[in-house]
């Protein structure tokens, strides 16, 4: 495809909520661009872009897939489109994350019956963030009850009236007007609209309007395109895509409107723009890796600038080593078509790359060009995983680290209070999905349940503690008393073993072995066994034997004493308190707070955002670990939220009482084994 420019590239992004008819609308277009030869359906698992095995039994997208395609319009210029297909599904989120920050504009697709929903708001916000110049698409006109005009008031009260359309339906729905090409009298108000919004791009053109006079085609065309390029304009577009009704349509208007990589080049770390021209140092950014069955590790890139080769020499930015580049291909769902170069605005993939990774920067040699990476979310979910069969452990570490390296959403850490290997992600299906997708490829079966919390155990008073370890039988006793003060202390305070001995009571050389007891008691707690923090311990007194002392006596003599002064000292429970932000249609408010506060949720406030509401709350952590399902069952998939730490507080004494019982069970069960 070189002899395209890169003025006539467009790389752009589909986002939406799920079921918005993204992939469908994917679909549609590579069969009318001759990429597929037949008009493939994810419902029925004919997808050219749903083509693996988990997206066909899930009927979802779980991954952002490229794609690559060439539109030849009669008399005009071929049109060169690089598309990135995006999971509506909020489990998947990650992809959407990664696939914006490669891409130089988004189609937002809305569903004209379903409207605005979470994961619309969600990925707009997204683009709002990263400047992305953007369309609206919507689908679904052919459905019985869809309204074009009420979808586009809905988004303009949204998004304001920035929003305006440049293609639209037929009354009887059988064709699709494009308003830039509508013969005079049929779309004059629409089109007087848009001559406002590009004249307000400079102020050359306003003189024109202000004047009177009739902007020309290109200067109307152009003038919209500056405007888009700065999100100043988002033209809507209306689709019935099963139909192939609006694509000509949607075509025309991105090669009118939408920004080529050269309008808006990338920015390295420094905020220097990269050059995208062919004959400029390349400049490579990694985005996702794939692990193919048949190829092996491919690694996908987007080239921002310069030209990337097959079987040439490039540098990793950020490993700070030469990689070498073999094959380089366009991906097509399941197809891979091998080239012999890509340019500024290719989405390519790279096949066993040894040194780059995720977030990596190909670069020329000896001009390195780090780019800002891809941050992504924090994870809202955590199951503790074991491996269903005795002597698996080995494989289920690999196994996970695979599916890990494969979504970067996915985490895999061994929680060391709790002894437990956890992953966590960005909901239930995500991981119910990698683990079955660890199943086939490592053969590892799992069994996840629910994490255990890391509680904690401090004082609230002071208290006093003590204890003589005596113990002789037959030669050498052992010998060891130790008083302490046990205090409470601000979290943060670092110093907390105070040696308040005055004169020989105790030996200076069994300070070591007092401390080491004393942090021994502090791991095993006096509550229910969770770990102390917060409390300051003082020795002050005690007493010891010429010959039956001994470290191992004082050790354990400042271990029970410790435990002693614990139970005189008011000791808490202490649990994980979430801040929690959940995004909401306004019909579900009520059963969600009344929700929050059944699990002795906190309202810490609501508002309302891009037609949503959303619940701020502080959550204990015990209480929210299902909340990713639960949620969903409450709104059917229309909610969406975000979790992260916020503090350790006391536990209810109501709700202690059953945390202890339960250690106690515990401890009984293990002394029995």
């Amino acid at each position: 495809m070189k002899d395209i420019p890169i003025a006539d590239v467009r790389n752009f992004v589909l986002v939406g909520h799920t079921g918005s008819g993204k992939t469908a609308l994917v679909d549609s277009l590579l069969y009318k661009l001759g990429v597929n030869d037949r008009l493939g359906n994810p419902g029925d698992g004919t997808s050219m872009a749903d083509w693996t095995d988990e997206e066909k039994n899930r009927k979802i997208s779980i991954w952002a897939k490229p794609f690559d395609a060439v539109w030849r319009p009669k008399g005009g210029k071929a049109l060169r489109l690089v598309m990135l297909d995006t999971p509506g599904y909020a489990d998947f989120y990650g992809q959407v994350v990664a696939a914006t920050q490669v891409a130089d504009a988004a189609l937002v697709v809305v569903d004209a019956t379903a409207g605005v929903q979470v994961g619309t708001v969600k990925a707009w916000k997204r683009c709002e963030a990263l400047g992305l110049p953007r369309a609206i698409a919507i689908t679904g006109l052919d459905k019985e009850n869809a309204d074009f005009a009420g979808t586009v008031a809905a988004l303009q009260d949204l998004w304001g009236v920035r929003c305006e359309v440049v293609s639209f339906p037929t009354a009887d729905k059988k064709g699709v007007v494009d308003v830039l090409a509508a013969p005079a009298g049929q779309a004059d108000d629409l089109r007087a609209k848009l001559t406002d919004a590009a004249a307000e791009s400079s102020d050359a053109l306003i003189e024109k309007v202000l004047n009177g006079e009739t902007l020309s085609a290109d200067e109307l065309s152009g003038g919209l395109r500056a405007s888009v390029a700065q999100a100043k304009f988002i033209p809507i577009f209306a689709l019935m895509a099963r139909q192939a009704l609006g694509l000509d349509e949607l075509l025309a208007g991105f090669a009118r409107l939408m920004p080529s990589p050269a309008d808006r080049p990338a920015k390295d770390a420094a905020g220097a723009a990269v050059d995208p021209a062919t004959g400029a140092p390349l400049v490579a950014q990694v985005w996702r890796s794939i692990n193919d069955p048949f190829v092996g590790q491919l690694t996908l890139a987007r080239v921002w600038g310069g030209t990337l080769k097959e079987n040439s020499e490039a540098f990793s930015a950020a490993k700070e080593q030469k990689e070498r580049v073999g094959t380089v291909y366009f991906l097509n769902g399941k197809k891979n078509e091998t080239v012999a170069e890509a340019h500024a605005g290719d989405v390519v993939a790279l096949a066993k790359l040894k040194a780059t990774g995720l977030n990596d920067v190909l670069c020329a040699v000896g001009k390195p060009t780090p780019l800002p990476p891809i941050v992504f979310p924090n994870p809202v979910v955590s199951f503790a995983v074991s491996p269903k069969n005795q002597g698996d452990e080995d494989k289920l570490g690999q196994g996970l680290h695979r599916v890990a390296d494969d979504d970067p959403t996915i985490h895999v850490e061994r929680n060391d209070e709790t002894h437990e290997l956890i992953v966590t992600g960005m909901g239930d299906m995500q991981i119910d999905a990698a683990m079955e997708r660890m199943k086939a490829r490592s053969k590892v079966e799992v069994t996840l349940s629910t994490p255990k919390v890391a509680y904690k155990e401090t004082v609230t008073a002071k208290g006093e503690g003590h204890y003589k370890h005596k113990k002789q039988s037959g030669g050498r006793g052992q010998y060891g008393e130790v008083y302490l003060r046990i205090e409470p202390i601000k979290p943060g305070v670092e110093h907390w073993f105070v040696d308040g001995i005055v004169g020989t009571s105790i030996p200076r050389n069994f300070l070591p072995a007092i401390e080491k007891g004393l942090v021994e008691g502090m791991q095993r707690g006096a509550v229910a066994g969770y770990p102390v923090v917060n409390t300051m311990v003082t020795v002050y007194d005690g007493s010891s034997h010429d010959v039956d002392s001994s470290e191992i006596a004082f050790k354990i003599a400042s271990r029970t004493a410790f435990k002693d002064g614990m139970g005189k000292a008011r000791p808490v429970l202490l649990e994980p308190i979430m801040n929690i932000r959940v995004t909401i249609p306004g019909e579900f408010m009520g059963d969600c707070t009344g929700d929050l506060n059944h699990k002795r949720g906190r309202i810490m406030g609501m508002e309302s955002e891009d037609g949503m509401q959303v619940i701020v709350a502080e959550v204990p952590q015990a209480e929210v670990f299902k909340y990713s399902s639960e949620l969903r069952s409450m709104t059917g998939g229309r909610g969406s939220f975000e979790i992260s730490f916020n503090r350790y507080d006391v536990v209810p004494a109501n709700v202690a009482q059953k945390i202890v019982a339960e250690a106690a069970k515990h401890k009984q069960a293990e002394e029995e084994e």
